[in-house]
């Protein structure tokens, strides 16, 4: 199972991510989008396809 990482570095908060992501697992939070509920993320990868500034990356999990 993979999750995502999102770079604070290059994330901008479009919130993109955000309105893609089909489980609800990622929000804005300050200037930044963090992953709040990791347990429900079923790895789809619609955040890291969506993202336009490449700030999200995915990492496997057993």
């Amino acid at each position: 199972m993979s999750r995502p990482i999102i770079n604070a570095d290059e994330c901008q908060a479009c919130g993109i991510c955000v309105d893609t992501c089909p489980q609800g697992v990622l929000e804005i939070e300050g200037d930044v989008v963090a992953v709040v509920d990791e347990d429900s993320c079923i790895g789809c990868g619609e955040c890291l396809e969506e993202c336009p500034m490449g700030a999200i990356e995915e990492i496997e999990e057993d």
